[in-house]
C-alpha cells in the first residue's frame, strides 16, 4: 500500500518550543530502548489521571499513546520493483469449514509479494467475521512483512503482503505464518495461526 507524501500542515512554528521538541524526541527514543520497542498502552485510568493533572484532553493522550504503540506502521514502505518471476507454491489447508490457500509468490528484485486466499462455504457461520478479520504475515527474522492489499467477494477473501528483502527463489523450508486479528495493529491474536511450510 503506497504511503501518501507527508506535507507540513503549516508554515508556523514557535521557535521557543524547539528545546522541548528535542527533549520529546530524546524521550521517545529512550522509551523505545527501555521497552525494547514493546511498551504497550498505559492503563486507561493512568491516562485519565494524567489528562486531569496536566490539563490535557484525554482523547489526545489516548491518540498519542496509540501512535506510540503502533510505531512500526511508520517504517519505510518498500515498493516492489523489477518483476522477476512467479514461484508456484500451491499449498492449502482446511480449518473450520474454510479453505486457506497460498498459491504462489511473485518475486521482484527488491521484495516478494505473497497472497493468501480464504474460501468459505456459503453457509459458514463465521463468514461475516472472516471478512472483517485482519491477518498478519510472518516469515522469520530478517524479513519485514506488510499488508499491501486485500478484499472479499461472496465467500472469497484475499490478502496480499509485501515481504522485504525478497525471499529466496528456493522456498524450501520457508514457513509462512498468518495470524488472525480482530483489528489492524492488534497484538493479541483472535484465533490460531495458519501456517504453510514449503
Amino acid at each position: 500500500m503506497k504511503r501518501m507524501l507527508f506535507e507540513r500542515p503549516t508554515d508556523h512554528y514557535d521557535e521557543r518550543v524547539i528545546a522541548i521538541d528535542e527533549q520529546l524526541c530524546r524521550l521517545l527514543k529512550d522509551r523505545k530502548e527501555i521497552s525494547g520497542g514493546h511498551a504497550g498502552f498505559p492503563p486507561l485510568e493512568w491516562v485519565e489521571q494524567r489528562a486531569r493533572e496536566l490539563g490535557l484532553y484525554e482523547d489526545f493522550l489516548k491518540s498519542v499513546f496509540g501512535l506510540l504503540m503502533n510505531e512500526s506502521v511508520f517504517r519505510p514502505v518498500v515498493e516492489p520493483e523489477g518483476f522477476r518471476k512467479y514461484i508456484p507454491v500451491l499449498l492449502s489447508q482446511e480449518l473450520g469449514g474454510e479453505l486457506y490457500t497460498l498459491a504462489s509468490v511473485r518475486q521482484y528484485v527488491n521484495a516478494s509479494a505473497v497472497t493468501m486466499h480464504v474460501d468459505a462455504s456459503e453457509t459458514s457461520a463465521s463468514l461475516e467475521m472472516r471478512i472483517r478479520t485482519f491477518y498478519e504475515l510472518e516469515v522469520g527474522a530478517g524479513y519485514d512483512c506488510r499488508k499491501a492489499d486485500g478484499g472479499s467477494s461472496g465467500s472469497h477473501l484475499f490478502q496480499e503482503y509485501i515481504v522485504s528483502p525478497a525471499l529466496p527463489d528456493d522456498l524450501t523450508g520457508v514457513t509462512f505464518h498468518f495470524t488472525a486479528h480482530a483489528k489492524p495493529f492488534q497484538k493479541e491474536p483472535i484465533e490460531k495461526t495458519i501456517s504453510f511450510t514449503v
